[in-house]
């Protein structure tokens, strides 16, 4: 007989996330009539709750959707055939939403940039002011991209687009950081933030997010892409009452109401510390292992995940692999063109510090089954940080 994994599963991908049995048994119970005024409850609880999460006065529309959908939803709504779309690419999720895009028929100008750092401002600024015809209609941009590990600096690319003086609107991809890092709707002046469900939410995938400005509301009032599920303007009216225009994901919207309650509990900044606490351990494991962080500058560490680059020769599925047969752990895999050549290491949602020492555990002892040259001592220098910083 093969070896039967004892324990729990050890779930380390950049998201989907562990759930919290505190949102499991809030989603354990009986479907309820989504025309009810029960389920009105509990609509609106969520639709308010999730104003808190993405820190905005502006509506947020919930779709029973991945975070693709999401996408979706941020261009049908705002954009007309043949309109042209800026994307910056620096990661997989990136070209994955330029994808999305042009198979709605956007014309798109691209800016391939390196995937080893986050979004130049100051290229999409230059971009833009070439652009006197005002011929762009949006910018796209990934807030933390989850193939790399690099988090763009958001504020910065608002700045650069208003200092261009372009009226563009701004499409964030927050689906990998929105309830684990610092992100406000509001403050940067964001159009559209996209989210999703199954990262910093702790829930199991099944929901999008677009958190959605004044501008982005006027610009869909001109726009002509077709959109019939994606609608905001029937999600809204129906929303006004804590309803949906369709049949709704009911249970996860009981799971969302807990996941907005625990977060409030802990305080959305005490969470972001916590995400920043565990990503710093992780990379300090990472050094003492003698590997690099993909990551190439310290201000765009990514809080929710750590990506691993693999030394020349080494492939990071054939690590994988052997840490799910041993340690029945998933890691993240290489994606795109990084593909073999890094691992990423989740450490976001419902997550503390034995959870991280298991992990790191995890991963030193497979790559020393791997055969991966390395140094040992990486989760002792995880733990002495993590020690230091629990000290009162």
């Amino acid at each position: 007989m093969g070896r039967i994994p004892s324990g729990r599963h050890f779930l380390q991908i950049p998201g989907p996330s562990n759930t919290p049995d505190r949102i499991l048994r809030a989603m354990d119970r009986p479907v309820i009539d989504h025309r009810s005024a029960d389920f009105a409850e509990l609509g609106s609880a969520c639709l308010a709750g999730m104003k808190q999460i993405f820190q905005t006065a502006q509506p947020v529309i919930i779709y029973p959707s991945s975070g693709t959908g999401a996408w979706e939803a941020a261009l049908v709504n705002t954009l007309s055939p043949g309109d042209r779309v800026l994307a910056y690419k620096a990661g997989q999720f990136a070209t994955q939403w330029v994808k999305v895009a042009a198979s709605l028929g956007l014309k798109l100008d691209l800016i391939e940039g390196d995937w080893r750092y986050g979004v130049d401002a100051g290229l999409v600024g230059e971009h833009l002011s070439e652009d006197r015809g005002h011929e762009i209609k949006a910018v796209l941009a990934v807030h933390n991209e989850t193939s790399t590990g690099v988090t763009s600096d958001i504020a910065a690319l608002r700045h650069a687009m208003d200092e261009a003086k372009h009226p563009a609107l701004l499409m964030v991809d927050t689906i990998s950081s929105i309830g684990s890092m610092a992100y406000g709707h509001d403050a940067v002046g964001a159009d559209v933030t996209v989210g999703a469900s199954q990262k910093g939410m702790m829930l199991p995938p099944g929901l999008g997010f677009n958190a959605v400005s004044a501008k982005a509301l006027a610009a869909s009032k001109q726009a002509t892409l077709p959109r019939s599920y994606w609608r905001w303007d029937e999600m809204l009216a129906h929303n006004e009452r804590g309803f949906f225009p369709y049949t709704p994901a009911t249970n996860l919207l009981f799971g969302l109401r807990e996941a907005i309650a625990m977060l409030a509990e802990e305080g959305l900044d005490n969470v972001f510390r916590r995400h920043d606490r565990f990503a710093e351990a992780t990379r300090r494991a990472v050094r003492a292992w003698d590997l690099e962080v993909f990551a190439q500058n310290p201000a765009e560490y990514s809080s929710v995940l750590t990506a691993v680059k693999m030394p020349e020769g080494f492939d990071e599925a054939a690590l994988r692999a052997v840490i799910l047969k041993k340690f029945n752990m998933s890691l993240g895999a290489g994606l795109g063109k990084v593909a073999g050549r890094v691992f990423r290491i989740g450490h976001l949602g419902d997550f503390n510090e034995l959870m991280l020492a298991g992990t790191l555990a995890g991963v030193e002892m497979g790559l020393a089954l791997a055969g991966v040259p390395h140094t040992k001592g990486g989760v002792a220098a995880a733990l002495e940080y993590l020690t230091e910083q629990n000290r009162d």
